[in-house]
Formats: structure tokens, C-alpha cells, sequence
């Protein structure tokens, strides 16, 4: 492959991203689109529109292929292409994190409205609006949404608690959803959502503990990861040998990148584990 031919697929790329900002902008319907990283933008707080965030990728995408051609490795081009959605991805899991906190202060305001003689959806838009993340109630005002355009309060906190990803929402908006169906009284939904409170608090105090547990562990992990890289440096100043063996075909295409795929997916097998644990 010629480098002319390179640079222009690379300006091919930007001028197809560059076009679908354009045509599309903050179309309505692009929402309907299967997009992959469209539920992780919305939760990461992306407010631009696919079409911007096509362009994005397309403007990073370019810039790497411009690299490879300017004489950097090719494996950058894959690296730097994933790279977007990998930190929008990173962004919307830490955005979920923070909102599984605000799910218990829901529960807890409902429970407090319901002992206090208020109806169940007034008080869910109550406690929907003293909490302050967005994410947290994103689902409850959508159900509230439905409910005043007549819809069953059952199905549509229901169908709340089948989109969200929390398995704490689930099971909140779940047991809500089952008190309005068995029709029950405000005082029994309000013991039924503090017994779902009690078990929200001990998942707190779990979470905090596992997060204190591997904080260590990730420290270690982080550190190990930076001292390969480092040590390979200092092998390769100090033995020649070594050093031309890494700049050869095999040490470019095929050591490092095998070295730094080892490393990122032990990173990442550990975010897993623990990101298992937590929800």
C-alpha cells in the first residue's frame, strides 16, 4: 500500500465522518439507531449527538492513519481508533457507579412521603427531584412520564426497571411495581421499600468494603504495569543486543505488542472481576 493511497483513505474517513455530522446533527432519529456506544454516551452525560461523536472518531481515526503514514507503528491505528469509546465506555461505568448511590436516597424520600400520607407517584416525583444526579432518576421520570400519558403506573415502572442496568433499580423499581399491582396500601408499599432500603445500605457498605479491599491491589497492579515498560528501557540502553532485537520487525510487530496486550488485558480482566462483584 502506497502512502498516497494511505493518506487518502485517511482523508476519505474525515470526509465521510465530517459529512454525517453534517447531514444528521442532533437528528431526532438517531436515537433509534442501534448505535453500540449510544446507551454509554447518554449515561457518560454526551450531550452533542451521535453525529458529532461519528465526527470525533472519524477526526481520531484520521489522525492515526496520518501517524502510521508519518513512519509510527501501524498497530497504532487500531489502538488510537478504539480509544473514544474505550474512555466513553470508562466514563459511563463511573457515571453508573455514582447513580447506584442516588437509587437508596430514592427509596428512602419514597418511604418517607408514603408514611406521610402522600400518593405513591407524587411521591416519587418528589424524591425524584431531591436527588441531584440525573442518571439516578433518569428511569423514574420516564415512568412517570408514561404514567401521566396514561399508562399503568405497574407497567411502566415495569418497563423502568427491564432498561435499567442496575440490578438495584431493578429490584426497587420491581417492588414498586408489584405493591401498585396487588394494589396494595401506602403503608405496606412504604415497608416493603424500607426492607428494600436495609438491603440497599448493606450493598453500600459492601461495595465501600470491596473498594477498599482492592485499592491495594490496584495500586500494585498499576505499579507493576509501569515498572515492564521501564525496565525494558533500561535493558535496552544497557544491552545492545537487546535493544536491537526490540527494534527489529519481530521486537515492533510482535514483542511490544504482545507485551502491551498482556498488560492491558490483565487491567482490564481486574476491572472486570471487581466490576462483577459491585453490582
Amino acid at each position: 500500500m502506497s502512502l498516497s493511497l494511505v493518506g487518502a483513505l485517511a482523508a476519505a474517513a474525515f470526509a465521510v465522518a465530517l459529512g454525517i455530522a453534517l447531514a444528521l446533527g442532533d437528528s431526532p432519529r438517531l436515537p433509534r439507531l442501534s448505535h453500540p456506544d449510544a446507551g454509554d454516551l447518554a449515561d457518560a452525560g454526551w450531550g452533542a449527538g451521535l453525529g458529532r461523536w461519528e465526527a470525533l472518531r472519524g477526526l481520531v481515526i484520521a489522525v492515526a492513519i496520518a501517524g502510521a503514514v508519518a513512519g509510527l507503528p501501524f498497530l497504532v491505528v487500531p489502538v488510537v481508533s478504539i480509544a473514544p469509546s474505550v474512555w466513553v465506555r470508562l466514563r459511563a461505568e463511573a457515571a453508573r457507579a455514582h447513580a447506584r448511590r442516588g437509587m437508596r436516597q430514592v427509596v428512602a424520600a419514597t418511604e418517607a412521603s408514603l408514611r406521610s400520607g402522600i400518593p405513591l407517584p407524587e411521591s416519587l416525583r418528589r424524591a425524584a427531584d431531591q436527588v441531584a444526579d440525573p442518571l439516578a432518576v433518569r428511569r423514574i421520570r420516564r415512568a412517570l412520564r408514561e404514567f401521566d400519558l396514561g399508562a399503568g403506573l405497574d407497567a411502566a415502572l415495569i418497563g423502568a426497571a427491564r432498561d435499567s442496568r442496575d440490578a438495584r433499580a431493578r429490584m426497587a423499581l420491581g417492588t414498586l411495581a408489584l405493591g401498585v399491582a396487588e394494589r396494595l396500601p401506602r403503608d405496606r408499599v412504604a415497608d416493603l421499600l424500607g426492607v428494600v432500603g436495609d438491603r440497599l445500605a448493606f450493598e453500600d457498605q459492601l461495595d465501600d468494603e470491596v473498594r477498599a479491599r482492592a485499592a491495594g491491589a490496584r495500586q500494585q497492579q498499576w505499579l507493576l504495569a509501569l515498572l515492564v515498560p521501564v525496565m525494558a528501557l533500561y535493558l535496552a540502553a544497557t544491552m545492545p543486543t537487546l535493544a536491537l532485537t526490540l527494534d527489529s520487525a519481530l521486537g515492533r510487530f510482535v514483542l511490544i505488542p504482545a507485551a502491551a496486550t498482556l498488560e492491558v488485558a490483565g487491567m482490564v480482566i481486574s476491572r472486570r472481576i471487581v466490576g462483577g462483584v459491585l453490582r
